[in-house]
């Protein structure tokens, strides 16, 4: 395959230097010319370090001015005609939206659409929220899929989203991004009490740190002892962000802080007992939830797509309904009432993801997809 080349089109070259540089090893293990397409601020060096090279496209994620997302699709199918790749493999929702798109004007007919979930799309209430996702089913299996699509999930109910099943042809479905089980470890549980409970994620309305904070609160009322740590950014980028006055009054509480983002997820895990994530939704597979079983930590979510494809409830932790600060508080209250079921659930969740979500899993499985695209 030399002298091939795979484009990757991504919002922010911070999320593809997170969560997806196993898949520009993934590429280049199949002899792939890599570039990275995308909003350029401090990851440029980590991605060309990489072997990538990385073009950068200024398009602001939380606009909705169909001009400016015309003129980005323009600038896109610019960068595609310049460069001709073979593949161009666009990760999550705006990026397919915007890179086939590109493709379409480019002519380009192989794409992978890798869906990563719909973020706030995905659970938005009403007539407003069916309306968005039915044009988005729309443009991305019609206009802007072409003979050579192929699509990419993170779990199994998210194909359905698009009318698709997951045995379908051109789908296939992944451990998310994969995580390297050598880099991240087991380590010993701290003491207890208290039962030290982290959430680890950006700082969005969808990802429920306010029900944490309010199934903590109710906790510490009763007695229990219980503390929760708050770690990651607000994303001023994304319209639900949690504002920064209100993670500091959460943090002025007693037993919760916010710490703000970290770069050393496994000191953090180091530190804590059991993970936590009450997500209202529109997750593919949290790259959070992945790094704390392969820590060896029990774990507390939610029982919506992605969340509830990796964590068998009464095995890896406990999963309880969307929304229900209550039902949270229960599953918090069992595990702070028991540590040994803290540590055969942390023990459950690290084999879990050594069975099919590890980096080596997903990238066989991304380089099946491309070397079937590119021998058809």
């Amino acid at each position: 395959m030399t002298g091939r080349r795979i484009a990757f089109v991504a919002t922010e070259d911070w999320f593809v230097a997170s969560h997806f540089r196993p898949m520009i090893r993934a590429a280049q293990g199949m002899d792939l010319a890599v570039d990275v397409i995308a909003r350029v601020r401090a990851h440029r060096d980590v991605l060309e370090a990489d072997g990538a090279r990385v073009i950068a496209l200024e398009a602001e994620r939380r606009s909705l001015n169909p001009m400016a997302a015309g003129d980005a699709a323009g600038r896109t199918a610019a960068i595609l005609r310049a460069t001709k790749p073979d593949i161009v493999h666009c990760i999550a929702l705006r990026p397919i939206l915007l890179g086939g798109t590109a493709c379409l004007m480019a002519g380009i007919d192989r794409r992978v659409y890798a869906l990563t979930g719909l973020g706030y799309m995905g659970v938005r209430p009403g007539l407003v929220g069916a309306a968005a996702r039915r044009a988005l089913r729309f443009a991305v299996t019609g206009p802007l899929r072409s003979r050579g699509t192929r699509f990419l999930f993170e779990n199994a109910d998210d194909p359905g989203l698009l009318g698709l099943a997951p045995g379908d042809r051109g789908v296939a479905i992944v451990g998310g991004a994969g995580i390297d089980p050598d880099l991240l470890r087991p380590a010993p549980l701290p003491p207890a009490p208290p039962l030290r409970v982290a959430l680890v994620a950006r700082m969005l309305w969808q990802k429920g740190a306010d029900l944490a904070v309010e199934a903590v609160r109710a906790l510490r009322r009763e007695g229990v002892a219980i503390e929760l740590s708050l770690h990651g950014a607000p994303d001023p980028s994304n319209p639900r962000a949690i504002p920064a006055a209100t993670l500091a009054a959460w943090s002025a509480e007693p037993g919760i802080r916010w710490h703000g983002p970290t770069d050393d997820v496994a000191a953090v895990w180091a530190g804590h007992h059991v993970a936590v994530l009450p997500s209202r939704g529109g997750e593919g597979l949290p790259r959070t939830l992945l790094e704390a079983a392969a820590c060896g930590r029990a774990i507390v979510t939610t029982d919506v797509p992605g969340c509830r494809h990796l964590v068998r409830d009464g095995l890896d932790g406990f999963v309880v309904p969307p929304g229900d600060a209550a039902a949270l508080a229960d599953a918090l209250r069992r595990l702070a009432a028991d540590p040994a079921l803290v540590g055969r659930m942390g023990a459950s969740a690290r084999a879990r993801v050594e069975d099919g979500y590890t980096e080596r899993d997903v990238a066989a499985a991304v380089q099946r997809l491309w070397t079937g695209m590119l021998d058809a």
